[in-house]
Parts: C-alpha cells; structure tokens; sequence
C-alpha cells in the first residue's frame, strides 16, 4: 500500500506552530515512506475563512518547503456538487435521513436533557426504524440530513500515536452532515474528501480524536476502508501553561521575520514530540529516513524559545552559506540595504555566523559592509576615537594604501606589524580600526572585515575618521 497523507487546514488565520508541525510529521511520514504528500484548504467555514488567510498559509509552507505533490490544492468549496452527489446515494442507501426539528425543538430538547442531567444529544426523532411511524414533515422547516449513526456496537481506533482507544456506538447520536440550507458539514466533507483522495493516513491534532468516531463509521457505511489515524498532542510553553503569544505561538512568517532559518525551524519543530536517541540536530533528508511514530510522545510538546534560538545558531554555523545566503538577503533588504552594493553573502555569513544566533542579528551586525555608515557608536566613538588614535588611523590609511594586494593574509601582516612597530598591542590599534570602519567596536577579526570591506571603502573609512576627530577637537 503506498502511503498518502494530507494537510487540511481551515483558513481562518496564519499558519501557527501547531499547525506547521503537523504538516511537518504529516510530510516526513509521506516521504520516508516513498507516498505523496498532499494540501486541502478546508474552508467550508464561509463566514470565517479568507482567501488572505489562505495565502498565508500557502506562504508559510512555501517557506518550509513543505510542498504538496498535488498540482493544486484540494479546495472544499469547489467539491459541493461531489458532496450533495453522496449525500444522495446515503439517503438512497438509508444511511442518512432528513431531520425536520425546528431550532426551538433542539433547544428545548437539549434544555430538558439538562435538566435531568442527561448528555445533550439528538434523540433520533426522526430517524427512520422498522414499524416506526414518522410525522408529517412540517412545511415550513427545511430539513438537515443526519447520518444513520449505528446503535450498537464500538468503535475501536488504533490509533498510531495514543494506542487503542475505544468508543462506544451508543454514545454517538446522528450528526448532522447537511445543513437545512444544502451546505455539507465539516464531518461530512473530511470524510468524503479523505476517500475521493486515497488519504491512507490521517495525522492531525488531537483535539480531533473525538471526530474520528463518526468519521470511521461514515466511511465504513460508504464501504470504504478507513485511514489509520495519529494524533498528534498539544504544544505547551515551556512553563507547561498553554502556548500563548509570550511563548511563541506566532505565525510561521513571523519566525523568519525574526531571523530564523526555515530548515532549522523545520528542525525545531520535528523535535517537539518526536525524538531519535539523543541526536539534536538533523537534515531534512534524516528526518525524511528516520521520522516515525514509535517515537512520538503521547504527552504534550513543550515549545522553548531558548531552545529554538540554539537550534538556529547551529544551523547557522554548520549550514552551507550558500543556502544561507537567500534568507540574509532577504533580511538585509528588510532593513533598506542592497545587497549588491557590498561583499558576497556567504563570505560575510562565514565571518559573522559564530557570534549571530539570528539573521536578523547578522543583517544589522553587518550593514556596514554594504551601505555608508551612518555615524558611531556613541560609547565606542567616545573610547577609540580621540587625538592618538586618529593619528595611527592616518599614517595606517597610507600604509594600506600603498599595499600592492588586497587581501586578508596581506592585511593581517599590515595591521600586525604595523602595531608591533610602535609597540602597541593589537587592541590598541585594532578597535580604532573597527570604529572608524564599521561604526562599533565589534566585528569579526581585523584582517576579514578590512578584506570584505575593500580598499576604497577601508581607506575612505579611515580617512573619515580622522576627520571625525579632527573636527571635535
């Protein structure tokens, strides 16, 4: 049996953590298993789906490259023609009936249920048995159709993620799968739609595990064999409080708005769950290989943000730049500089990797590299730049100036033995340097940033300022 699974989400917001992971284990199970992959857009929620909601969800999983191996995604909105076509072959079977309770009836019935501290549940009034006679159907009602849910019986899930789980028929009443006004439920829809699409595992939240019941017991009533089913648990912060905003349930692009790479936040998320032994750190084509569900916890995840920054920082200084390289430009393009205008990307990620544990940390520590400064440090200006200084800063500028090659070896050979001629310390000449050509006294070493910042721009720096300091005085 070759493996499909699918991501189903209902757009009616960004896509969150939550969700990304799902689509996460959903994909890696798919793929490690040599299936397909494949997206639906659950949006029969009219009122609250949007079609921006949509994109963003779209955009979320083009960041993760969790693509589908659909053409195009599945849209329930396109399929109610498929749906009102199966509601009638259910009707013809018997499996489904039309309900003419009014809203009044229902409320009134769930209200006496109450009362005698009774489970609230349709009480099958108009549910077809032998030798039970119905009424007349009102006519001023417009019927829902229900599904001839089964009296007897359980329904056993095992379920690949929690073990076996059993529920009892009886407890199940006959939900409603259309609305009076013709529009398919949600229930309903999923079931039809994990059938037409050959969905051979169904892996989603659990706050979905008491839908599986009825789901299972539609599909068998359509004579079609029911997924295997993991749900997958909650996310809580690191406190064990529910996930909120303070602990990091954002939208997916918020991540990389806030510098994080998307494969380490594939990387994260894998982790929230699932584990292998003691290995940390994974590629997507080892979580593709090892991902299964022996190994996903039962209990909920818990999202620690410090934990997410690590996991950056080491895809940061253990990914190849070049694929790095995307993502920064994108960062520096966000703070207003061109890219263009300056050393290439993973040269400058090479440099300023070890000490950034976010890109939107690497943009701003590197914007000198690409765009004119746009002043000092005030506290680094006030320690490195005064008389003394000044003067090494000029008679340095016409030392490199005169150097025939540009490089970081010849560079470091110049600044070195141009401090050990006065007797000074590195230090003493090296911060100078830093502040007058990158605007802080914090940079990757003297020699690499001299390099990627290039001659005209050095000795222009240098120059400046000295004039800087000349014009204070």
């Amino acid at each position: 049996m070759s493996v499909v699974t699918r991501f189903a989400p209902s757009p009616t917001g960004f896509l969150h953590i939550g969700g990304a992971r799902t689509a996460l284990f959903s994909y890696l199970y798919a793929k490690g298993h040599g299936g397909k992959f494949l997206l639906r857009i659950e949006d029969t929620d009219r009122e609250r789906s949007t079609q921006e909601a949509v994109d963003a969800i779209f955009e979320g999983m083009a960041w993760l490259g969790l693509n589908g191996d659909n053409a195009q995604p599945i849209y329930q909105t396109q399929r109610f023609d498929r749906y009102r076509q199966v509601i009638q072959q259910m009707l013809a079977a018997g499996t489904a009936y039309y309900c003419y309770c009014s809203k009044e009836e229902l409320d009134a019935l769930r209200a006496e249920q109450m009362a005698n501290k009774q489970k609230p549940r349709y009480d099958g009034r108009w549910r077809p048995e032998a030798g039970k006679t119905l009424p007349t159907p009102p006519a001023d009602v417009q019927p829902v159709v229900r599904f001839r849910s089964p009296l007897d019986g359980q329904v056993v899930l095992q379920d690949l993620i929690k073990g076996e789980i059993v529920f009892d028929n009886a407890e199940l009443d006959d939900l409603i799968i259309a609305r009076g006004d013709g529009t398919p439920t949600y229930n309903f829809c999923v079931v039809v739609d994990d059938m037409d699409m050959g969905i051979t595992h169904v892996i989603r939240g659990d706050d979905h595990v008491n839908n599986t019941p009825r789901q299972i017991n539609i599909l068998k009533a359509l004579g079609a064999t029911p997924p295997a089913y993991a749900h997958v648990s909650m996310i809580l912060g690191a406190d064990g409080a529910k996930l909120s905003k303070r602990h990091g349930a954002l939208g997916v692009m918020e991540y990389r708005a806030m510098g994080f790479m998307p494969e380490a936040m594939l990387n994260y998320l894998v982790r929230l769950g699932w584990s292998h032994g003691d290995q940390e750190l994974f590629t997507r084509e080892e979580m593709c290989a090892k991902f299964n569900f022996d190994h996903v916890s039962a209990s909920p995840a818990r999202f620690d943000m410090e934990k997410a920054y690590w996991v950056n920082h080491q895809y940061l200084k253990s990914a190849d730049p070049a694929l790095v390289a995307t993502e920064f430009d994108w960062h520096l393009r966000r703070i207003g500089v061109d890219p263009a205008q300056g050393p290439d990307l993973p040269a400058v990620i090479v440099q300023q990797r070890e000490r950034c544990r976010t890109l939107v940390e690497m943009a701003e520590k590197s914007k000198f590299f690409f765009a004119e400064l746009d002043g000092y440090n005030e506290k680094d200006a006030a320690k490195h730049l005064n008389a003394e200084s000044a003067a090494l800063l000029a008679e340095l500028a016409s030392a490199l100036e005169a150097l025939p090659q540009w490089s970081a070896e010849a560079l470091h050979l110049a600044v070195n033995g141009f401090a050990e001629g006065r007797g000074l310390g590195l230090g003493k000449v090296a911060q100078p340097i830093r502040v007058a050509c990158c605007g802080m006294a914090v940079s990757p070493p003297i020699d690499q940033t001299l390099y990627l910042l290039g001659r005209e721009r050095t000795l222009a720096r240098l120059k400046a300022a000295v004039s800087y300091v000349q014009q204070k005085q």
